[in-house]
């Protein structure tokens, strides 16, 4: 639940580094739109945290997240915040940009990738986005995420797709979520989710993101239109 007091974004900060901690607090604080309701060392001591403010109708709408942490990392970490609390959106912040990492933590649920370099208003445009259900990538994290994916023509992908699995495609690639696809096609939300399915298993692609960026990348989705993928300036 969002702070009862205002409109602003709640946000839990999560780094094993507490001069981290401190510096992100400080200019995430500053942000008349935000408030760091929390901070924690690690990823056990984040769940804790969120059942607490949660309990307390606190509950954070944006977690930043670290992924290097022990004993519970952040990728593990924001898979169970994802399953717990589905409409808890998660921003990684890290000094990590394998290609190994990066999907796992997409695919673990997180609405961002960032690197520790990136500049405060990145950070801060990030969790905007997130809270708005888009996916906010670094820009080189987002190149190596588009070329790692499957190579090939699009004529020979999209051979395998029906036509209406295309139209669901595109939709993914907008940001739309399953609601949204379904009320758009005029389809139940069940046929939705079983169309999203049908197309991961017949491109290869391990996760929803994966779609969306496939999509944006083959140019399924009309440039004039506003998606729900966006990378940091």
């Amino acid at each position: 639940m969002a702070p009862e007091d205002d409109d602003r974004i709640g946000v839990l900060v999560v780094d094993d580094h507490a001069v981290v901690r401190r510096g992100l607090m400080a200019f995430l604080d500053s942000e008349p739109e935000l408030e760091v309701v929390g901070t924690a060392s690690g990823g056990t001591q984040a769940l804790d945290l969120i059942e607490r403010l949660d309990a307390e109708g606190r509950r954070p709408q944006v977690v930043v997240m670290d992924l290097k942490m022990a004993p519970v990392d952040g990728i593990e970490a924001t898979r169970r915040i994802r399953a717990r609390y589905a409409e808890v959106e998660v921003v990684v912040l890290t000094s990590f940009a394998e290609d190994d990492r990066v999907h796992s933590a997409l695919e673990a649920g997180a609405s961002g990738y960032l690197l520790k370099d990136a500049d405060a208003d990145e950070i801060v445009a990030a969790i905007r986005a997130a809270h708005r259900g888009e996916l906010q990538l670094d820009p080189a994290v987002a190149r190596r995420l588009m070329s790692s994916l499957r190579v090939g023509g699009r004529d020979d992908m999209t051979a395998e797709l029906t036509a209406r699995e295309l139209e669901v495609l595109a939709l993914v690639g907008e940001g739309r979520a399953n609601k949204e696809i379904a009320t758009e096609l005029e389809i139940s939300e069940r046929t939705a989710r079983t169309h999203v399915s049908n197309i991961l298993r017949k491109l290869g692609l391990g996760s929803r993101t994966q779609a969306a960026l496939w999509a944006v990348r083959e140019g399924l989705v009309d440039s004039g239109r506003d998606t729900g993928y966006s990378a940091a300036p």
